[in-house]
C-alpha cells in the first residue's frame, strides 16, 4: 500500500474511535441526564428522603457529600503537597525515592473495596472512630493523596530550570525559591488537579459503605455546634453520601418512588461531577493569567 493510502486509513480509524468515544459518553449523560432531569427540584434537593411513602429529596446526602469533600481536601491538600514538593525539589534519585513512587503508584491503583475494608479494620475498628464522616475523608485520602503527590510533583518539574537558577544566582534559599518562585508558577496546575481529584469524592460509594456508613442520623440544621449528635458540622456522626443513597434506594426498594429518586440524584451527581471539572478548567486558566504574563502578551 502507498504511504498515503496508509496514513488516510490510519487517520480515519483515530477519527473514527475518537467520535465513537465521544459518542458514548455524550449517550450516557445524556441518558441520565434524560432520566433524572424532570425529577429534580426546589424540594427534592433540599428535603429528607422518604422510606415509606413516595416524596422527600436528597437534602442530607447532598450536604454530606459536600461536606465530606471539605474534610477530605482539608486532610489531602496538606499531605500531598509536602509529599509532592518533596519528590520534586528534596529527594535524591536512588532505591529510597524509587520505593517512595513505585507506593504512591500502587496506592493509586487500589481498589476501592479494599481500601474500604482497610478503612473498617484500621480507622473505624482499631482507632474506635466508628462510622463517621472523618473514617470516610481518612478512607478516601488513600485515593486522592497518590493523584495529589503526582499533580504537585509533576507542576514543580514543569517550571523552567532558568527560572529555579535565576534565583540561586540572587542568593535565594531553597526554601525561598520553592516558595516565591516555583510554587506561584506551579498553582495554576495544582489548582486544576486538586479541583479534579475533589470530584472523585462524589462518585466513590464502596469505600464509604464500610468507613462513613450508610445511615445518617436525623440533621438539625438550625444547630451548628460541632459536638451536637444531630449538627450538620459534626465530623463524628454517620453520614450517608449521595453516591451510597443511590446504590441504597436501589438496593433496598422500599420507598414506593426509589427508581425517580435513584434517577434524580444520579443527574445531580453527574451535573456535580461535570461542574467541578468545568470549574477547574476555568479557574485553572484565570490563576494562571493572573499569576504569568500570558494575559499581557495576548
Amino acid at each position: 500500500m502507498k504511504p498515503r493510502t496508509v496514513n488516510k486509513i490510519a487517520t480515519s480509524l483515530i477519527v473514527f474511535f475518537a467520535l465513537l468515544i465521544v459518542a458514548i459518553l455524550v449517550g450516557l449523560l445524556g441518558y441520565i441526564l434524560f432520566r433524572g432531569l424532570s425529577h429534580i427540584s426546589w424540594d427534592f434537593l433540599f428535603s429528607a428522603p422518604q422510606k415509606i411513602r413516595a416524596g422527600g429529596g436528597i437534602g442530607p446526602q447532598l450536604f454530606n457529600s459536600l461536606f465530606l469533600l471539605v474534610l477530605t481536601l482539608i486532610i489531602t491538600v496538606p499531605l500531598g503537597l509536602g509529599a509532592g514538593i518533596y519528590m520534586a525539589e528534596y529527594a535524591r534519585p536512588g532505591k529510597i525515592t524509587g520505593f517512595i513512587r513505585l507506593i504512591v503508584e500502587v496506592l493509586s491503583s487500589f481498589p476501592s473495596i479494599v481500601v474500604g475494608l482497610f478503612g473498617l479494620l484500621l480507622i473505624v475498628n482499631y482507632f474506635n472512630l466508628g462510622f463517621s464522616l472523618i473514617s470516610g475523608a481518612l478512607a478516601l485520602t488513600v485515593f486522592n493523596l497518590p493523584l495529589m503527590v503526582r499533580i504537585t510533583e509533576q507542576a514543580f518539574r514543569s517550571v523552567p530550570k532558568q527560572q529555579k537558577e535565576a534565583g540561586f544566582a540572587l542568593g535565594l534559599s531553597k526554601w525561598k525559591i520553592v516558595t516565591s518562585v516555583l510554587f506561584p508558577v506551579a498553582l495554576p496546575t495544582i489548582i486544576t488537579g486538586t479541583i479534579l481529584s475533589a470530584g472523585r469524592v462524589f462518585g466513590e460509594a464502596a469505600a464509604l459503605m464500610f468507613t462513613a456508613g450508610m445511615s445518617s442520623p436525623r440533621l438539625d440544621f438550625t444547630n451548628w455546634n460541632p459536638l451536637s449528635p444531630n449538627s450538620p458540622l459534626n465530623p463524628f456522626r454517620p453520614a450517608e453520601t449521595l453516591a451510597v443513597h443511590i446504590w441504597k434506594v436501589n438496593s433496598e426498594g422500599i420507598a414506593p418512588d426509589a427508581a425517580q429518586i435513584a434517577a434524580g440524584a444520579s443527574a445531580v451527581l453527574v451535573i456535580m461531577v461535570l461542574i467541578f471539572n468545568l470549574a477547574a478548567r476555568y479557574f485553572g486558566r484565570f490563576i494562571y493569567r493572573k499569576l504569568t504574563a500570558s494575559k499581557r502578551m495576548n
